[in-house]
């Protein structure tokens, strides 16, 4: 079979004004890959049962890092709350009047799959072919896998050893936005408004602005949190939590007869009523879905936890109906089951606050232009910090920080993502700098 052909190599910016300084591209990767393999050896995953803000501590240690970093760039204000929020300032540059912009990674990585002792493997020179990783023989990435792996024929694959996930989500947000703000300093002419920089704890887990500080935030806010190089997100799911725990009675199985109420049984039945159609494995593009996120208990309780996910809130309006129909069918059928239901609001899709801003979304596709990419528009399949703050009165799309298959042993991200992230927020930052203003909220 014929190799796919390398990418073209990317355009020169279309406009003078936006030119970087010669070695700024060079400086931009450097920084942002070596703060990346840095920043995923440490274990960040989110406990969703700890109870605590932030979940777990690596993430106070990862902020600890950070907060010694933009000390280090001098950057003002900078401070790590209890809550494991990290916050800073950089001040505008002389004469730049502009809103003030914030930039937000998250801090921690998915539980699904473990981020205990990552160690990231840098594949040079990709060949088109399957990548092994070292510590997990069987296991290969392909093109069958990720097919956008082609894009990036001869460049650099950076992913981890095999036993953890990588943990680019969302850590080369973190780095891209530490290789911008280290630019700021090494290339002081680059002008920028003032810069609110925020690190949030338990993305993952739906609590990533719980305890956020809106006052250390500015008017308009960039998420660099997104996926394939290029990727500008202004619409996400909506998306809700369900739990429902069964109350059943446990009696000695050989005298259960009429006596026993299996909870843990009851709750599986309960899963295989579900419309086998709306789960993620069977649903893409616009199509919602429910998700069994966890089952487990016993005999005489078990707790089951679904995440409900759409673009149309009133689908999800239909899927919880299902649900609390089930839950009635399922205690009148089966006498003395009791079951106890709640349900959680997670996040909003964002669309309808970012159509109120359009200036916002469009810069940013500027930027990426700028960047010498083609802006992709997506909506997320998922959700983002970004989509809660809009609600709080921070308008805040999504742009691209460049990884693949999140959450999973296969995670990868191109090497170049890491510099190409870091550019478009010197991009961003030059374009509201020029003298763009934001328009009124209708």
């Amino acid at each position: 079979m014929t190799a796919p052909p390398s990418p073209p190599p990317a355009p020169a910016p279309r406009t003078s004004h936006a030119a970087l300084p010669p070695d700024a591209r060079d400086f931009l990767l450097a920084e942002a890959r070596r703060r990346f393999l840095d920043y995923v050896t440490v274990d960040t995953t989110a406990d969703p049962d700890s109870g605590r803000h932030p979940s777990s501590p690596g993430q106070l240690t990862l902020g600890r890092r950070l907060q010694a970093e933009l000390e280090a760039l001098g950057l003002a204000a900078v401070e790590l709350d209890a809550h494991g929020y990290v916050y800073a300032t950089l001040p505008a540059s002389p004469g730049v009047e502009a809103p003030a912009l914030t930039f937000c990674a998250h801090l921690d990585t998915s539980p699904a799959v473990s981020g205990a002792g990552v160690r990231p493997v840098c594949h040079a020179d990709y060949d088109g072919g399957p990548i092994g990783f070292p510590d997990d023989p069987d296991l290969r990435l392909t093109p069958e896998d990720s097919p956008e792996l082609r894009r990036f024929i001869g460049q650099t694959i950076i992913t981890a050893a095999g036993g953890t996930l990588l943990g680019a989500d969302d850590k080369a947000g973190i780095a891209g936005i530490m290789a911008a703000l280290a630019a700021f300093r090494r290339f002081g002419d680059w002008r920028h408004p003032e810069l609110r920089i925020v690190f949030t704890p338990d993305e993952e887990i739906g609590q990533g602005t719980d305890h956020i500080r809106m006052d250390r935030l500015g008017s308009i806010g960039y998420t660099i949190d997104g996926g394939l190089i290029g990727e500008l997100e202004a619409e996400c799911f909506d998306a809700g939590e369900v739990t429902l725990v069964f109350h059943g009675h446990n009696v000695h199985p050989g005298y259960a007869k009429g006596r026993m109420v299996n909870a843990v049984a009851a709750a599986a039945r309960f899963v295989a009523c579900l419309p086998e159609a709306e789960s993620p494995e069977h649903t893409a593009g616009r199509e919602g879905f429910i998700h069994v996120t966890d089952l487990r208990g016993n005999e005489s309780e078990a707790t089951l936890k679904m995440i409900l996910r759409d673009f149309d809130p009133a689908a999800n309006a239909a899927r919880l109906e299902l649900i609390r129909s089930l839950q009635a069918v399922f205690e009148r059928r089966c006498r003395g089951l009791r079951i106890e239901g709640h349900h959680r609001a997670q996040y909003r899709n964002m669309r309808p606050i970012l159509e109120r801003h359009p200036q916002v979304t469009r810069l940013a596709a500027e930027a990426i232009r700028r960047a010498g990419i083609e802006p992709l528009f997506k909506a997320i399949r998922g959700g983002t910090d970004g989509a809660r703050l809009s609600f709080m009165g921070l308008p805040t799309p999504n742009v691209f920080a460049g990884g693949l298959l999140f959450h999973s042993l296969k995670e990868w991200i191109p090497e170049a993502a890491l510099g190409k992230s870091a550019e478009v927020i010197l991009h961003l930052c030059r374009l509201w700098a020029e003298g763009e203003a934001p328009a009124t909220a209708s």
